[in-house]
This record gives structure tokens, C-alpha cells and sequence, in this order.
């Protein structure tokens, strides 16, 4: 007896430690397989990578070094590679009146058209946002002077501000003037640097409202119904309710939209190159205006590369002030 139940014990041990063996065996495989997942998964993940990198590197890394490098040289067009100049290029640029008049051009440029597109965006989302007939059909129009391309829909603007054929200023004669005995008007819309510059604002806040609207349309969308209806219960009118429930909401995507919309209209090109080249007296040059007109139209391609690197820094400085805004604010209401 004691013999069987010693073998019957050994054989427990067999079939425990074959258990066990095969409990082990599985555990590594199951290891192996989980290893060669992840490693599968991080080739596959690089592999799609790599495209966007090659992309991104052609189309953003590699001009930005190039600009960086031009910046620093004496470089003109058809010349060669140039000298190194170091700093020169930037240092001739703040004494030259042209810079500072286009430094001037950019911030009035880019904060008064943000500002109204701010605005205007606001309201535009309102009106939207309300019960409307053929509202869909309403708000793929709205898109359209985002959706043409710019330089296209701006040969429209070019046309209507035309010095002889002006259909703002037939329109104007005809509609206005006319009617009440007045003289009609003779207006050189691109012809004074005044009238020149609220020109190319209009086109840039005609182009961008779209932007503006429909971001904030989407915000409103997403405010709780409830919310209007605590606040008329509490005798919240019309303005209250914005100023109370509408307008602290959408303050963080309104931040957001106005940093993309700064930036992007910081460095228009499009609008102005088409309209006025920079003219008249270089009233409307940006710095992508100037720095076209210098690299490609005086040929001097190292002046026109400091140029367009002195946009970075702005840039950076507003940047960082707006998303300074934004912690701020989350911060507050944490």
C-alpha cells in the first residue's frame, strides 16, 4: 500500500510539474507573441510616419533652412550661392523706411481684420444658429468665399474696385446719389494708400468670416439648451443670456480661432499681391509682399529671406501671448 500511494504521489508530481512545465511554456509564448506584437506595432506605426516626415521635412524643414541660410548671406538671384554676411541683412532692414512702413501695414492689417472677423463671425453664428428656412442651403453659402481659391475670388474684388468700371462705385451713383440730386462719384479705390488698405481688409475679412462662423456655430451648437432656459427663468433677456452663458463658453474656442485666424492673416500674400503689389507709396506691403518684392523683384534673395524670417518671431511673441491667455483662463475656471 505504502508503495502504490508512493508511486501514485510520484505520478501527481509528474503530472504537476508537466503542468506546469506547459503553464510556463505557454506564459513564454504568449511573452514572445506580445513582444513580436509590439514590435510589429512600433514598425507599422514608424512606417506611417515616414511619409508625413518626408513630407514635412521637403515641404517646411528643408525651406526654413533654406531661408535661415539665405538670411545670412548676400545672396541674389542668378549670382550664386553668395558670402556670408551674418546679421547684416537684418540690421539694414531696421534702417530701411520700407520695413518699418511694412511693419506698420502688417499689425493694422492683421488686427483690424481679425477684429471684425471676430465680430462679424459672432453675430453671423448667431443669425445661423437660429431657425431658419433653407438653412442648410444658407450655410454652404456662407462657404464659399472660403472655399474659392484666393487668388480668384480676388480678381472678382480687383474688377469691382476698378478705377473706371467700379460696380461699387456705379452702384454707389446710381443707387445712393443719383436719386438725391449729388454729383456722382469718382473713386481710385486702389489708388490712395488710405482706400488701398481698408480695400485689402475688406477682401481679407470677406475671405476669412466663413472661418469665424462656422467654428462658433459649431460651439453654439454644443451649448446646452438648459442653459438658456435657467438663465430666462432667472429673467436673463436677450443680452444677458449671451453675455452670462454664450459668450463664457465659447471663449476658449473663440481664442483658438482668433490665434489661427492672427497667424494666417499675419502672413497674407495672396490678397494684397493681387489688388495693390505692395502699392500705392508700399501703403499695403506685408512682410510676404516684401519679401517677394525683394528676393524676386530687386533679386536681392538674402535681404527678402530676413524679411520673411522677421514674421517668425512676431508670430512666436503672439502666440505665446494668446495660449498664455488661454491657461489663464482654464486656470481660473479650474
Amino acid at each position: 500500500m505504502d508503495g502504490r500511494r508512493d508511486a501514485e504521489d510520484l505520478q501527481g508530481d509528474a503530472i504537476a510539474l508537466a503542468t506546469a512545465g506547459r503553464a510556463r511554456a505557454r506564459a513564454a509564448g504568449r511573452s514572445r507573441g506580445f513582444r513580436s506584437a509590439r514590435r510589429l506595432e512600433a514598425i507599422t506605426g514608424v512606417a506611417l510616419i515616414l511619409p508625413a516626415l518626408f513630407w514635412i521635412s521637403l515641404l517646411v524643414a528643408y525651406p526654413f533652412a533654406m531661408a535661415l541660410y539665405y538670411s545670412v548671406s548676400n545672396t541674389v538671384v542668378g549670382g550664386g550661392s553668395g558670402t556670408f554676411v551674418g546679421l547684416a541683412n537684418f540690421t539694414a532692414l531696421l534702417d530701411d523706411g520700407s520695413f518699418r512702413q511694412t511693419l506698420q501695414n502688417s499689425v493694422v492689417f492683421t488686427v483690424s481684420a481679425v477684429a471684425a472677423k471676430a465680430v462679424l463671425g459672432v453675430m453671423l453664428a448667431l443669425i445661423l444658429h437660429r431657425t431658419l428656412r433653407l438653412k442648410r442651403l444658407i450655410r454652404g453659402l456662407v462657404l464659399l468665399p472660403f472655399v474659392i481659391p484666393t487668388a480668384l475670388s480676388t480678381l472678382g474684388w480687383l474688377w469691382m474696385f476698378d478705377s473706371l468700371y467700379s460696380v461699387i462705385t456705379w452702384t454707389v451713383n446710381r443707387v445712393v446719389l443719383g436719386p438725391i440730386g449729388f454729383a456722382p462719384l469718382e473713386v481710385n479705390w486702389l489708388g490712395s494708400p488710405a482706400l488701398a488698405m481698408a480695400a485689402v481688409i475688406v477682401v481679407n475679412i470677406w475671405r476669412g468670416l466663413p472661418f469665424f462662423a462656422v467654428t462658433v456655430l459649431a460651439g453654439l451648437t454644443a451649448i446646452p439648451t438648459e442653459f438658456y432656459e435657467a438663465a430666462e427663468v432667472d429673467g436673463a433677456g436677450r443680452w444677458g443670456r449671451f453675455w452670462h452663458v454664450t459668450y463664457p463658453l465659447l471663449k476658449p474656442i473663440l481664442a483658438v480661432v482668433v490665434l489661427f485666424s492672427t497667424i494666417f492673416t499675419f502672413a497674407d500674400f495672396n490678397i494684397v499681391y493681387v489688388l495693390t503689389r505692395g502699392g500705392p507709396q508700399e501703403s499695403t506691403h506685408l512682410f510676404a509682399t516684401l519679401s517677394h518684392a525683394l528676393a524676386f523683384g530687386s533679386m536681392q534673395l538674402g535681404r527678402g529671406a530676413a524679411v520673411s524670417l522677421f514674421m517668425f518671431p512676431v508670430l512666436v511673441v503672439v502666440v505665446a501671448l494668446q495660449l498664455h491667455y488661454l491657461q489663464r483662463d482654464e486656470t481660473r475656471h479650474a
